[in-house]
């Protein structure tokens, strides 16, 4: 059974840092590509931050560029999202995800995703 739990949400004040955690197991995390997504409340799930499965290539969403950081573990088969400089729009429930396309991550395609995690909610004061 494919699990992904993540960790390391929380409440920060503007300018402050998090890094989220997303422990993997049940797949072969060596070769799924890695992407953390956010929904903030009344919006659509949008697309952060992706890890290609040799960790070589990454891609960020506009808004996030500069300030966050992917990074992956392949030993300890977890990927993670260090965030800095946070904003109150940065405020959301984040999700990790995993699949084998890169398209598919890194093109928000989030019905076609192949595995989610339950999310962590990150809330940014002002």
């Amino acid at each position: 059974q494919v699990q992904l739990v993540e960790s390391g949400g929380g409440l920060v004040q503007a300018g402050g840092s998090l890094r989220l955690s997303c422990a993997t197991s049940g797949l072969t995390f060596s070769i799924y590509h890695m992407g953390w997504f956010r929904q903030a409340p009344g919006k659509e799930r949008e697309f952060v931050a992706a890890i290609q499965w040799t960790s070589r290539t990454t891609n960020y969403a506009d808004n996030v560029k500069g300030r966050f950081t992917i990074s992956r573990d392949n030993a300890k088969t977890t990927v993670y999202l260090q965030m800095n400089s946070l904003k109150p729009e940065d405020t959301a429930v984040y999700y990790c995800a995993a699949d084998p396309s890169w398209t598919a991550i890194i093109g928000g395609l989030t019905p076609r995703i192949r595995y989610w995690g339950q999310g962590t909610q990150v809330a940014v004061s002002s």
